[in-house]
């Protein structure tokens, strides 16, 4: 919206007798949605000696152009508009209906014994509405801070203001109607909490919803900004590299998280002994042997607002002389006993086995012997079967 402007006019009396400078008080341009009304807001001035001319004859005219015809009569119930103001009162402030098209409309007092023309005002019509605006435009608290946030939307419309939301649900907007100082109206809602780690980083928007005099579809536009809030940190915690059964010889990673604005700037390492404290490092991350962490530790983390503690996490070592329980000596002695005796066993029948295969096998000299034997035989076969014959 623009400024508003006093602009000084000549009129004259019917009669042309006299004429003198008068005034109006008149934005240069009204922004209005297509579809929608615009409420004027007017007020002129004449010279002291007109004012008797200022009764119930008057009447408020608006035109395209100051010798065309009129596109409001206030005397005509049936024209598409409403004189709000009171002429006597000089206040001129008119509601015309249903904007279609950019014009330029002048203003006209006709009054008996005075008629007056005076400049017009720039009605820009917007297919979209103009999107609010959040006052600050930017948010940056420390938690716990009470936070006002200020939405603002033109009303060029007075019977058809727009209707404000927040998002997401912070709570319930104050809404009222001002005034500019161009004497148009604006809404505003105001929107109070107290700021909370958890509004980090919420984008929180105020929609403005306009309604059309022509029934077609609800224009709506929103502005938001994003929360900054700093604090100090929350939800610390540790995690362990290793699960399961660990042994004291076993390296071991730890690591301390933390949700936090501004950034953590220390991270201290703890092991809690039967209340006492036993300071065992600094840094995020922690690499150590599992033999100085048994039991349970914590971590701390600190930025310039403050500091956070985790919850003891138990760390459960076991020691190497206890994989096997209290006997586990006597049980390494005793299972390296039988191994041994099995494998002399084993090795004894493997021999045995061998030497009766071996003793299994014919030996050359043996069957030369077997030959001649044979030979020899059937010789003396030969010899006894003579003698008969």
């Amino acid at each position: 919206m623009a400024a508003a402007l006093t602009l000084l006019l000549i009129g004259c009396l019917l009669q042309g007798a006299l004429c003198g400078q008068f005034e109006i008080i008149i934005p240069n341009t009204i922004e209005v949605l297509k579809g929608s009304c615009v409420t004027i807001p007017c007020s002129f001035d004449v010279d002291d000696q007109y004012n008797v001319n200022l009764d119930n004859t008057c009447k408020a005219l608006w035109k395209e152009s100051t010798n065309g015809p009129a596109v409001f009569d206030s005397s005509n119930p049936q024209q598409k508009g409403q004189l709000i103001g009171d002429l006597t009162k000089k206040d001129c402030t008119t509601t015309l209906n249903d904007m279609q098209n950019n014009k330029v409309y002048f203003f006209r007092l006709d009054c008996f014994g005075v008629k007056l023309n005076f400049d017009g005002v720039k009605i820009s019509v917007t297919d979209d509405p103009p999107r609010p605006t959040l006052t600050p435009p930017t948010l940056k608290v420390k938690e716990g801070t009470s936070v006002s946030l200020t939405c603002s939307a033109p009303a060029p419309c007075l019977s058809l203001p727009p209707n404000l939301t927040w998002s997401p649900g912070l709570g319930e907007g104050q809404e009222t109607l001002q005034e500019n100082q161009d004497k148009t109206k604006v809404k505003i809602s105001v929107l109070n909490f107290n700021a909370s780690h958890l509004h980090h980083g919420q984008e929180i928007s105020c929609t403005a919803v306009y309604r059309k005099q022509d029934g077609s579809t609800e224009s709506s536009v929103n502005t938001s900004l994003t929360a900054n809030i700093t604090y100090s940190p929350k939800k610390t915690t540790v995690s362990v590299s290793l699960s399961g059964p660990i042994r004291q010889d076993n390296i071991m990673t730890l690591t301390c998280s933390s949700s936090t604005n501004p950034a953590v700037k220390n991270y201290t390492w703890y092991r809690a002994d039967g209340g006492q404290e036993t300071f065992m490092g600094t840094g995020r991350v922690l690499t150590v042997k599992a033999s100085n962490v048994s039991g349970h530790i914590f971590c701390k983390a600190e930025n310039e607002l403050g500091s956070g503690r985790s919850d003891n996490k138990h760390i459960d070592v076991q020691r190497l002389q206890d994989n096997c329980g209290p006997y586990s000596g006597i049980l390494f002695w005793a299972v390296t006993g039988v191994s041994l005796i099995v494998n002399i066993v084993l090795t004894i029948c493997m021999m045995f086995l061998w030497k009766q295969r071996e003793s299994m096998k014919p030996k050359e000299e043996d069957s030369t012997y077997m030959a001649l034997d044979h030979t020899n035989r059937s010789r003396d076969y030969d010899v006894i079967a003579n003698r008969h014959t």
